[in-house]
């Protein structure tokens, strides 16, 4: 069975940039993207390369606006915002996110969360991605990462057994 996944703008950017997008339905099955994430994604400001794949979105990409606005702190952007709501209404297995606060805020409401990272390392370690490559290409993206996760990541991807790259509340 598949986990109910919801993702916001930054990994999506990231996985499309770097060519690995492809990852997230073998890995996850069905992503949703709350109609916020699929207009930053739309917007001008985003790459030619996302803005065409956000306007022919593949199947295993569904667009979703949460039933109910969720009041959440105002430090986070919109895009975030609109993650963890529905992430919350469809009791999520996954949030994909990068943001470091949204991220800290989507821990406190008891969701499960990984990044770009996260999602690569996953990738590699079902042997779909090269983690030194993968890491290669994010960094010439300016992927915001410290040397040391890069380390942890690569180390993560190699790890047996598997331990899948996630942060949760237990």
């Amino acid at each position: 069975m598949k986990l109910v996944v919801v993702a916001d703008t930054s990994p999506i950017n990231y996985l499309l940039a770097t060519g690995y997008i492809e990852v997230l339905p073998n890995l996850y099955g069905q992503v949703i993207l709350p109609a916020a994430v699929h207009s930053e994604l739309l917007d001008r400001g985003s790459s030619d390369k996302v803005r065409h794949w956000a306007t022919a979105l593949p199947a295993w990409i569904s667009v979703q606006t949460p039933a109910v606005a969720s009041q959440l702190p105002s430090g986070l952007h919109r895009g975030e915002t609109e993650a963890i709501a529905p992430a919350e209404e469809l009791q999520a297995g996954l949030i994909l996110m990068d943001d470091a606060a949204g991220g800290r805020y989507a821990l406190e409401r008891g969701l499960t969360i990984t990044g770009t990272l996260g999602v690569l390392v996953e990738a590699a370690q079902n042997g779909w991605v090269q983690i030194d490559l993968a890491l290669s290409k994010l960094q010439s993206r300016d992927f915001r990462g410290t040397p040391g996760l890069h380390e942890r990541a690569s180390q993560l991807a190699f790890a047996k057994p598997s331990v899948l790259p996630r942060r949760k509340t237990e």
